[in-house]
Formats: C-alpha cells, sequence, structure tokens
C-alpha cells in the first residue's frame, strides 16, 4: 500500500515540481474583476501579478470545497493512504473541507492541519514526502508532522501597505503614513495566524529585522527544509536579501529552494513581499 500526498495550492509548491514529487495539489480559486481563476492552474508564476496591475478591483480568494476533495480521494481510491496536509484553518475552511470529505470517503486519510501557509506550508509538505521516501506510512507521517509543525517559522516583509489596505485590513490613513515613512512590516505566521512583528524603515531595516527574528527563533536547522520566497514580477527584492544574508546560508546549503507567492496569499501581500520558511533549532 503506497502513500498518496495531496496539498492545497496556498502551500504555493509549483504544479511541475509537484508532479516531480508525487504531490497532487488542490487549487483555491481567486476572483479577479469577476472572472474565476484557479491557483496555480489558471494563474501561474507572475501571471496574477500582471492581472494585479490592471485590475480594477481587488481580488478575493476562496477555499476549497468538501466535493473537490472527494473528487481527489475517489480518484485516489482506497487502495492507497492518503496524507492530506492543508493551509492554516485559522485562515481558512479549506481544512475544515478536507476532514469533512474525509468522512465521507471512509477511506485511510490522515490530515494535518500545517497551521502554516505558503513557503511555511510547503517545507512541511517537502519534510512529509522525505518521509515518504523513506518509507514511512501515512499514519507515521501524520503523527511526525504533528509533532514538528510548530517549528515551522514563516516570516516575510511587505514592500507595499496598498493591499493590506485594499483587502481591509488597515485603514486608509495608516496606509497613507505607512507609505510617506516607508515603511515595511514584517510579519510571521503564529498560532497558525499573520501576526505583526513589527515596522521597519525601509529595505535594509526591514531585512535586518528578519535575521533578527531568525536568530530569536533559535536559529534555522538546516538538516530541515528551507524555502525562500518572493513576490511580484521579479525577484530582485530578493536577490538583494539573499546577498545581504549571505552568512546564512554559505556553507550551509547547496543551493537555496525559492518559490514565488501564488494568488492566494499575494491577493493581501502585494508585490515586492520577501520572505523564509524553515524549521527552528529550538
Amino acid at each position: 500500500m503506497s502513500v498518496k500526498i495531496i496539498c492545497d495550492s496556498a502551500s504555493d509548491m509549483s504544479r511541475e515540481t509537484a508532479e516531480k514529487l508525487g504531490v497532487r495539489l488542490v487549487p483555491l480559486k481567486t476572483l479577479i474583476d469577476g472572472k474565476e481563476y484557479k491557483d496555480g492552474v489558471d494563474l501561474k508564476g507572475t501571471d496574477f501579478y500582471e492581472l494585479l496591475k490592471t485590475s480594477k478591483t481587488n481580488p478575493s480568494t476562496s477555499q476549497i470545497s468538501p466535493q473537490e476533495f472527494l473528487d481527489v480521494y475517489e480518484e485516489i481510491g482506497r487502495e492507497d493512504e492518503i496524507l492530506v496536509i492543508t493551509m492554516s484553518s485559522r485562515l481558512s475552511g479549506t481544512s475544515q473541507s478536507a476532514n469533512i470529505a474525509a468522512a465521507e470517503f471512509g477511506g485511510k486519510v490522515y490530515h494535518v492541519d500545517s497551521m502554516n501557509v505558503c513557503a511555511g506550508e510547503q517545507v512541511l509538505l517537502l519534510y512529509a514526502i522525505r518521509l515518504r521516501d523513506q518509507g514511512l506510512g501515512a499514519r507515521e507521517i501524520a503523527q511526525e508532522l504533528e509533532r514538528v509543525k510548530t517549528k515551522v517559522c514563516m516570516i516575510a516583509r511587505l514592500d507595499t501597505l496598498e493591499y493590506l489596505k485594499r483587502g481591509g485590513r488597515i485603514s486608509k490613513t495608516a496606509a497613507f503614513a505607512g507609505t510617506v515613512l516607508n515603511i515595511k512590516p514584517v510579519m510571521e505566521i503564529g498560532d497558525g495566524e499573520i501576526k505583526l512583528l513589527g515596522k521597519a524603515r525601509g529595505e535594509k531595516q526591514s531585512n535586518n529585522m528578519l535575521n533578527q527574528t531568525i536568530d530569536k527563533k533559535g536559529g534555522i536547522d538546516y538538516s530541515m527544509p528551507v524555502m525562500l520566497v518572493y513576490s511580484g514580477l521579479d525577484r530582485k527584492l530578493l536577490d538583494s536579501y539573499i546577498e545581504n544574508s549571505r552568512y546564512l546560508w554559505e556553507g550551509r546549503l547547496d543551493e537555496l529552494p525559492v518559490c514565488i507567492v501564488g494568488s492566494t496569499i499575494g491577493t493581501h501581500a502585494g508585490p515586492g513581499a520577501v520572505g523564509v520558511a524553515f524549521f527552528s533549532k529550538d
């Protein structure tokens, strides 16, 4: 009996990578100017940010339905074990949908609420793939993910406050003041929710705050998956962060895995975000 791994598209793993690693991605949906797109299917890479530049209304996102998960479970069948990893249940009802579908399916489905999203969800997914390839069963993998998921850190700094304002997360006054002062908010996923860590002035200070946060978290466990992430039409800001934080990577990682923020999170972050996801040592 083999283990089939399913994850939602909020993990921002590309479909090409998922196919290569044997992962089934189930897309969330993004509505832009009245048209619905499947995250990672109809909107890939920088496509979303091209649309974002010209959209007349702020995009909105919708969760995966129980039926969509059930369809995937049925397609895989009952002969294999199924491991499902979803974005934080405190950010979306997608996690609940996975559970509802599992109850209806009646097969061997093991669900893990990552309590994270984007690259934070993806590093947990990559660890699950490693365990599957080592021969562990779905129940064993799920138990191990539950044990280590509290060590996953996802931190990022935003380049603009515009999209938090559009989504009603902050007021127009706060967004205007932040823009004038060149404020770059530094965020994290904590207890399954998006939390503000601090407000930095400019790119250099915000990059320093990211690295200070890594230290406060106990440092990076380089034996576990690490992922860098960016949003927008190019990765110039990410490359600048990598260069300025060279001491974190040199001699520790053979390569720096990078993914682009998809439409699910990009709707709220906007372009220019830079982040890192890792397992803390502590």
